[in-house]
């Protein structure tokens, strides 16, 4: 018997963002992804995340970009990693554990993920442009650390070697979207992967 999908849907509207997002996480045959921030280059990263993941995701939102980026990229974080979580729900039969490595041309990216219901996040991605397209490159490294604890997971992410700050990002995502789904991969078990019996 195939387990049932763990899927998530969450509405977050605020004064300065109005977000619509539906989640899949065991989508890798027949992936949906229909993302919309008015921001190109987190479009893109999330993209890489859905893509490389395994996920389905459809994530909409309007946000006051007329300010500036951070709003818009703050809560869709958020959002997500709260999406994530609802999936997920309680975190028996998966592995619990991730780590990968993720090379695009010259940037060489590291990402290891515990899902322990505790969130923590260290980021260092050595971006040294100030934006890529449209969107900061401070702002990469909070949307990572936004995840993380709208997820409650633990998350390092770490750019190795790199030169592009558009390859060192993306390949980010990419080695964060191949841990993640070794992490939640399930072990045909109902256990609870804690000596403390509970994450």
């Amino acid at each position: 018997m195939e387990p049932t999908p763990r899927t998530a849907e969450v509405v977050r509207k605020t004064n300065e963002t109005d977000i619509k997002l539906s989640l899949n996480l065991d989508s890798k045959f027949d992936q949906q992804i229909d993302i919309s921030t008015g921001i190109g280059f987190l479009d893109h990263m999330y993209h890489a995340l859905a893509k490389h993941g395994g996920w389905s995701l459809t994530l909409h939102c309007n946000g006051d970009l007329h300010i500036d980026d951070h709003h818009t990229a703050e809560d869709t974080a958020i959002a997500l990693g709260m999406a994530f979580k609802k999936a997920l729900g309680t975190p028996k039969g998966i592995k619990r554990f991730g780590s990968a490595f993720c090379p695009l041309d010259e940037a060489l990216s590291r990402a290891v993920v515990d899902i322990s219901g505790r969130p923590f996040a260290d980021i260092n991605l050595d971006l040294k442009r100030e934006m890529v397209g449209t969107l900061s490159t401070e702002m990469i490294p909070h949307v990572l650390s936004s995840f993380a604890f709208g997820a409650g997971i633990t998350l390092h992410v770490d750019v190795l070697k790199g030169n592009n700050d558009h390859h060192k990002a993306e390949s980010a995502f990419k080695a964060l979207a191949v841990a993640i789904r070794q992490a939640v991969e399930l072990t045909g078990t109902n256990d609870v992967p804690s000596t403390k019996g509970v994450l």
